[in-house]
């Protein structure tokens, strides 16, 4: 890779995971609500800190490259799920928008699962291609 894919990689990174940071963040900070509304939609409130850890973690994981691949895969199917179980009342238009959003997104991680992170990243730097 050149210089110019490098950077545009670490500004990907950047970028991607900061609607996971800010979400884990929100779970954390309401963490008695948000199990129950994944309660109210039939999600054992016993996932939460699963959700928590791939959200805000993995979010931090992806936005310093590491553990990149293995993130990525991993966030990209987790967005995949939220879709099906959380946004397929399709009568109300944000849950089309929603749906779509989450697929969006989990293109996004799939690419990054496939082409790694890039030069500036901890996996480059210790040599781990995960």
């Amino acid at each position: 890779m050149n210089k110019l894919q490098n950077t545009v990689f670490l500004v990907a990174r950047i970028l991607m995971p900061i609607l996971f940071i800010t979400a884990g963040w929100g779970k954390i900070t309401n963490y008695t609500g948000t199990a129950g509304y994944m309660s109210s939609m039939g999600v054992p409130g016993a996932l939460l800190p699963l959700t928590i850890l791939l959200e805000f973690g993995g979010g931090l994981a992806i936005l310093f490259g590491f553990l990149t691949r293995t993130t990525a895969i991993f966030t990209a199917g987790f967005t995949i799920l939220t879709a099906l179980i959380f946004h397929v009342d399709f009568a109300k238009e944000v849950n089309q928008i929603m749906f779509l959003k989450n697929l969006t997104i989990a293109g996004g991680y799939l690419l990054l699962f496939a082409a790694g992170p890039g030069a500036y990243s901890i996996d480059r730097l210790i040599k781990k291609n995960w």
